[in-house]
């Protein structure tokens, strides 16, 4: 029996994609917040003339919410990661993306017959994992937590001792409900700390959310994107106004690239998002893209990894492109 056991156990093993020789980031693993500083102080060292490595602020618990700026170009956009610690997948997908985009610039070659030379005039800043303490809670790395923080955890997390399900920070804050615009109309979800879907008492209670807002006042790019998951989908729309059409199409590419579903404007959006924030503070366009088929409460499965990244491998192309057209205009 133990045999049969340890074999099931070495296919498997076998079956889970390695890196490339030469490729420093492994996305076929549990991808942890320490795993992500290694991976960037490796990045650094090797790309050191092309990407820029920086904390913008901490978590609640002080772990340093680390961006990543790939390019020369004095214009910016941003791709944001794991605003929820169950969906550090999303991470995965964007350190991916960093290693790919900057060999490639590096090199001074195309991507998928697509040119990297407009980093030149519009630089990726990449934020893989604004919620790390939320990732590291969901993976159960509750050990150097007193155990008074772990009971406190515990009760936010409705007494499960499971915490594959958790979305919010350690303050138990779902970060994605934190933003002024369309907060107070907010009125769904728990009314105190909670594994997921609870607003806070104030939009911004959260470091993180301060840290984001903060930097993107900093560096005004010209898109956002916040990536999540799951469901396959594209939220584009909120409160666009004479936007509308020209959000739209930008959001039809990536779709159509991507192969997720364009999301059907509501009559009523539900806001407090950081790409409704975003949208209706600089009258830009922002995307919520949805990676991954719907899961239970937990993180999508390593499984799907490389059919997103598949999917998503073009899109920060895309982007600089239809931000070097909004910018040329």
């Amino acid at each position: 029996m133990k045999k049969c056991y340890f074999l099931l156990v070495l296919l498997f093993l076998l079956t889970i994609p390695t890196p490339t020789k030469g490729e420093l980031v492994n996305p076929n693993q549990i991808y942890s917040f320490s795993q992500l500083e290694t991976d960037l102080n490796q990045l650094q060292s090797k790309y050191g003339k092309h990407i820029q490595v920086k904390s913008i602020g901490i978590s609640h618990y002080g772990r340093n919410i680390w961006a990543v700026r790939l390019g020369k170009g004095e214009q910016n956009i941003l791709m944001i990661g794991a605003h929820h610690g169950r969906e550090w997948l999303t991470t995965s997908i964007l350190m991916k993306m960093i290693e790919e985009y900057a060999k490639t610039y590096e090199q001074g070659d195309e991507y998928g017959g697509n040119s990297l030379q407009l980093l030149d005039q519009v630089s990726i800043w990449f934020v893989p994992m604004l919620n790390p303490d939320g990732v590291m809670i969901q993976q159960n790395g509750l050990d150097e937590f007193s155990f008074f923080r772990r009971w406190l955890l515990k009760r936010m997390n409705d007494g499960s001792s499971n915490f594959s399900r958790w979305k919010a920070n350690a303050k138990g804050i779902d970060l994605n409900r934190q933003y002024p615009v369309g907060w107070k109309e907010l009125d769904s979800g728990p009314k105190t700390p909670f594994y997921q879907f609870y607003k806070g008492k104030k939009p911004l209670a959260a470091k993180e959310t301060v840290a984001i807002t903060k930097f993107t006042k900093k560096i005004k790019p010209t898109i956002a994107v916040a990536y999540h998951s799951a469901g396959r989908e594209i939220f584009w729309n909120y409160k666009n106004g004479k936007n509308f059409e020209r959000d739209r199409k930008i959001a039809e590419k990536i779709a159509q690239s991507t192969q997720y579903r364009l999301s059907q404007p509501p009559k009523i959006a539900t806001g407090a998002g950081y790409t409704d924030w975003f949208i209706t503070t600089f009258h830009l366009p922002a995307m919520t893209i949805e990676i991954c088929p719907y899961t239970k409460e937990t993180n999508p499965p390593l499984t799907y990894f490389e059919e997103e990244w598949k999917r998503n491998q073009y899109v920060g192309i895309l982007l600089i492109e239809e931000a070097s057209k909004l910018i040329s205009k």
